[in-house]
């Protein structure tokens, strides 16, 4: 049994709480797809030549919760995470692994922009906007787009996870 909650979002819920849910729900699975695994496991490429691992799969998802929710929405400065030299307007980085890196440092990473994200949403409507490529954007539409992100990411985490150990599912 895993350790991470993950419960099913509500079936029948006002607008709000079904994409927080949704978005939420993802996000556990992402985390339980890294339970378990030792840094090395996961710093495993998937298949070569593809440099594609969990580690670095955990350290984009922290880079994309900074982007979305703390430059984008909020308009905070921001700067990359694990690529200190990369530029803050452009692509979203974070899937090189650096030597020595730590799966528990990634999340614990991640887990504090997930955070700082709510943070930043708790007093906001959904209507309310940030900036993206010159444009207003609302929280609908970024909830909407990182609900996306993380399940097409989990998809890559489940045969990364499966790939590692066998482990399947969830």
């Amino acid at each position: 049994m895993s350790a991470i909650d993950r419960p099913l979002p509500p079936l029948n819920a006002d607008e709000r709480t079904t994409l927080e849910s949704w978005l939420d729900f993802h996000r556990a699975t992402l985390a339980m797809k890294c339970e378990g695994l030792n840094d090395e496991q996961a710093a495993t490429a998937s298949v070569p030549p593809s440099g594609f691992t969990l580690t670095g799969l955990v350290q984009h998802m922290a880079e994309v919760e900074r982007n979305w929710f703390r430059r984008v929405f909020a308009g905070e400065q921001a700067p990359p995470i694990f690529d200190p030299q990369a530029d803050p307007d452009g692509p979203d980085g974070g899937f090189d692994v650096a030597e020595g890196a730590a799966l528990s440092d990634a999340l614990a990473t991640w887990r504090a922009e997930v955070a700082r994200a709510r943070e930043l949403c708790a007093d906001r409507t959904l209507t309310d906007t940030g900036r993206f490529m010159e444009q207003d954007v609302n929280l609908r539409w970024i909830y909407v787009h990182m609900t996306e992100e993380y399940a097409r990411h989990n998809g890559h985490a489940d045969l990364l996870r499966e790939r590692i150990d066998g482990a399947t599912g969830v």
